[in-house]
């Protein structure tokens, strides 16, 4: 049976070590429903740098031994303003108050386990240490009647909101990827959810 053995932070020089792993975790579990996500590691190297940028950024590494099978990664918002600036406009709410709450992969034989739970734990408790006043993180919506929606599939709303988080009315964030059922790029609109600290 797939065990996790550790979650922890990793900042600094352990993150920077991490990231070509986070790549690779972020390409096989977005392929699934609902991101159908046809990635590429030079995407994600260009993606990821913002990660070695910020100095205030975090991964949370889940691990089975020295495998990382997990990761959950987050920043200040502000560090992402020019994507996000419009979808928070006339929102009321200030970016450089937020942290942002990114990915969360789990390789699917790890899930069940109360990984997830860890993941935002840990990135809260970064966000509090860095004194911000918000978490916010963004979900891609896709149609109910979408093609290649798994007919058992059940949407993480309700463990969200256990976990405090509500829907940013209005604060909706555009970005393009490529599909695995398409051959170009196209936008999907990502929702933001929101949780005072």
């Amino acid at each position: 049976m797939a065990e996790v053995t550790e979650v922890r932070a990793l900042t600094g020089a352990a993150l920077d070590a991490a990231l070509d792993n986070v790549a690779r975790l972020r390409i096989a579990v977005f392929r699934a429903w609902p991101y159908l996500y046809d990635g590429d590691l030079e995407y994600e190297h260009s993606y990821l740098q913002s990660y070695r940028d910020s100095d205030r950024a975090i991964v949370i590494g889940a691990f089975d031994g020295e495998r990382l099978i997990g990761a959950s990664t987050g920043m200040p918002l502000s560090d992402h303003a020019d994507d996000f600036a419009a979808a928070f406009a006339g929102t009321g709410l200030e970016l450089d108050r937020i942290f942002y709450c990114a990915e969360s992969v789990l390789l699917p034989d790890y899930r069940g386990h109360g990984v997830g739970h860890r993941f935002f734990d840990l990135r809260e408790a970064h966000a509090r240490m860095l004194g911000f006043d918000k978490c916010a993180f963004c979900g891609v919506q896709r149609p109910e009647d979408h093609p290649m929606r798994p007919p058992a599939y059940r949407p993480l709303d309700d463990f969200w909101r256990a976990r405090g988080y509500e829907k940013v009315p209005g604060a909706i964030a555009q970005f393009s990827w490529k599909d695995l059922d398409q051959d170009r790029e196209t936008r999907k609109p990502l929702q933001f959810w929101i949780r005072d600290l």
